[in-house]
């Protein structure tokens, strides 16, 4: 049965999406069999893997519903792992399942269908901790928390976690944070250092020893529909994210915890933001 992890923060902009499609990738390229979830109604997981969102039908939309079978809305993708594609449509999902019975476990439902068919399945969150979110939680073994590393970083992940409890006493009791991970950290940034510390300070080992580095070409890799791994693989974006599926993987395999040691920094000087 695959591990299912929610990639969640109702903070926009934190790297989210960048994560879900850029670890997606780097998992299949170490030969897991690797499931994305796009549960975002923006699409951008679905249009980052190479899929168009506007012809993607059906679509997680119809899965939710029930309307269609999950097996027939999956994609493979270039880069090695499947997809659920999502859109605009998840939207018109979400208002439709308000009174719907068992509306906070569609997703799990569906999921149960095919987890034998891989060893991970990753769910890219919606901005937000509303419908769709909770069923990610609900169908999720893992929590993984991009964290921007700057001063709001700590803002909105108290709501978070009062909502992880929340999924916990009612829907899902086996849910547990998989980790907080740095995103678009710059190591000559002081700032960045402090909010680094203050998170360490406050989550302990639960905050990843990867860390994702501020990197032009992963921001470009999505406007050519690839994860970076395939659009520059010897950038410092792609080396980061690698790491990360190597301490995911470790992570698994002793049973959610990471060897201490220092955190997994890719940088290569002041000019590598380009790199």
């Amino acid at each position: 049965m695959a591990r299912i992890i929610a990639v969640a923060n109702q903070k926009g902009g934190v790297g989210k999406t960048t994560t879900s499609v850029n670890l997606a990738a780097a998992l299949a390229a170490a030969k897991r069999k690797v499931l994305l979830v796009d549960l975002d109604p923006q699409g951008n997981a679905t249009m980052a893997s190479g899929v168009d969102k506007r012809a993607a039908k059906p679509n997680g939309c119809e899965v939710l519903l029930d309307e269609v079978a999950i097996e027939d809305v999956i994609v493979r993708t270039e880069a090695g792992y499947d997809l659920m594609p999502g859109n605009g449509d998840l939207t018109a999902a979400e208002l439709k399942l308000m009174d719907a019975i068992a509306r906070e476990t569609r997703l799990k439902d569906q999921l149960a269908k095919i987890s034998g068919n891989y060893d991970i399945i990753l769910v890219d969150c919606p901005p937000s901790l509303h419908l769709l979110t909770l069923n990610a939680l609900a169908a999720a073994d893992g929590l993984l928390i991009p964290v921007q590393c700057e001063y709001f970083a700590l803002e909105g992940l108290s709501s978070l976690l009062d909502t992880v409890k929340a999924v916990r006493q009612r829907l899902n009791p086996k849910l547990e944070i998989e980790g907080l991970l740095r995103t678009m950290y710059d190591v000559r940034n002081n700032l960045g250092n402090e909010v680094s510390a203050q998170l360490t300070q406050h989550f302990g080992d639960k905050v990843l020893r990867s860390i994702i580095p501020r990197n032009v070409r992963l921001a470009e890799a999505p406007s050519h529909g690839q994860p970076i791994h395939l659009y520059d693989r010897g950038s410092r974006g792609a080396i980061a994210y690698i790491g990360l599926a190597g301490e995911i993987i470790r992570r698994e395999r002793n049973g959610g915890t990471e060897p201490s040691g220092a955190a997994l920094v890719v940088d290569a000087g002041p000019d590598a933001a380009a790199s």
